[in-house]
């Protein structure tokens, strides 16, 4: 086994007094959270009218009858705890941090086994099967690193775990108006927005340390295979120019461009267009994109790859590291409508000098001002508002 980082057991939890590190990290999050929602865009500014209103992929009822299935279990204070305003910034307040940071909603730990049970079911109905498996994946492996470490603060909280994850209902389901919910803890966060029968499923961050389960409870459990493989496949298959245009440094970036608090992230287009690759190596490309949306449940998933081949001329693959298998690397592939990252990090819970193999942090969003949903939601307001309602 790796070598384990030392440090004081800290809470998943609880706050308490924040280290230097962490006091920066929170006043940074609240300026960020404070600015109006732009979303991710070039420095050429945000590009309008990607995100018409109309209809979804699929029904999204499957969606409302599991949110209104959980809501019928709590009580009043349960249900103040994690119903929030359809437009509070509790939206942009998620965070991969495993300690305590911006935690908000109703922690599934804390949840009896009929209400955490309805919670999962919410989940699998805003995922595909595979989607789902691979957040369940990711859940569990937390509990891996729970059993290695054994971490748990004074009042004998986890660190880690399976079940420290919150969940946040916005606004009310309907069958025509928006609503939505978060799911937000270590290595999993996700927001789903939800608008007649339009899904978004943006930000999402999805990572894991370490990417399988050698033992204990949930061994054999593995994460995020697809991600690195299809990866690696495609940057292997481009000869020597394709490579110099596609590599763009020989250093891994300190983080993702695009996680927590970077709502606003101005990311100009860099690497190859999917114009300068080949037949068989575009289709590469497409399945790795179809590796992040296929985590949307089917129909749904269908309208986002729609969307995205409608702006193929303007995507771009960008690759940070070396290209051997046993490399550690990052890559994205960036497009007014899509924007996926992956990263080997450096160990957190593992020592390590540097990025490692079995730390990964991946996230999708919707750049140009529809995370969160929040085009669809301002348009949905403006018809509302001109039609007099």
């Amino acid at each position: 086994m790796m070598e384990l980082r030392v440090g004081p057991p800290s809470s998943a939890r609880f706050l308490g007094t924040p280290s230097e590190r962490h006091q920066v990290m929170l006043e940074r999050a609240e300026r960020a959270i404070a600015e109006p929602l732009v979303g991710v865009v070039t420095s050429s500014g945000p590009v309008e009218g990607l995100f018409p209103l109309g209809k979804g992929g699929a029904p999204t009822s499957a969606v409302r009858a599991r949110i209104e299935s959980y809501a019928s279990l709590l009580d009043e204070d349960a249900r103040r705890e994690v119903q929030f305003p359809l437009e509070s910034d509790a939206w942009r307040r998620w965070s991969n941090i495993h300690r305590f940071l911006m935690r908000h909603g109703r922690c599934l730990d804390e949840m009896g086994d009929p209400e955490r049970d309805r919670a999962l079911e919410l989940l699998a109905a805003a995922l595909s099967p595979a989607g789902f498996a691979e957040a369940r994946g990711v859940m569990r492996l937390n509990e891996t690193i729970q059993e290695i470490t054994g971490r748990r603060d004074e009042r004998g909280y986890s660190e880690f775990g399976e079940w420290n994850y919150w969940l946040c209902l916005f606004g009310s389901p309907s069958a025509d108006g928006p609503y939505g919910f978060q799911l937000d803890g270590h290595h999993l966060n996700l927001n789903v927005f939800v608008l007649g029968d339009q899904l978004v499923l943006t930000p999402y961050l999805l990572g894991s340390e370490p990417l399988v389960a050698e033992a204990g409870r949930y061994a054999g459990t593995r994460v995020l295979e697809a991600e690195e493989r299809l990866a690696l496949d495609l940057v292997q298959s481009l000869d020597p120019a394709q490579a110099r245009r596609a590599v763009v440094a020989e250093e891994l970036p300190p983080g993702l461009y695009a996680g927590a608090f970077c709502d606003n992230l101005v990311l100009d287009y860099s690497g190859i267009a999917h114009g300068e690759l080949d037949p068989v190596q575009q289709s590469a490309l497409l399945a790795l994109i179809g590796c992040y949306v296929g985590r949307l449940p089917d129909g749904h998933a269908a309208a986002k790859m729609a969307e995205v081949r409608a702006h193929l001329d303007e995507t771009y693959f960008t690759w940070m590291g070396a290209t051997e298998d046993e490399s550690v690397f990052y890559y994205r592939v960036h497009s007014p409508v899509l924007l996926v990252e992956f990263d080997h990090e450096p160990g957190v819970v593992f020592k390590s000098d540097g990025p490692m193999k079995s730390h990964i942090h991946t996230v999708m969003r919707t750049p140009n001002g529809n995370d969160y949903g929040t085009d669809l939601l301002r348009q949905h307001r403006s018809a509302h508002e001109h039609a007099g309602a």
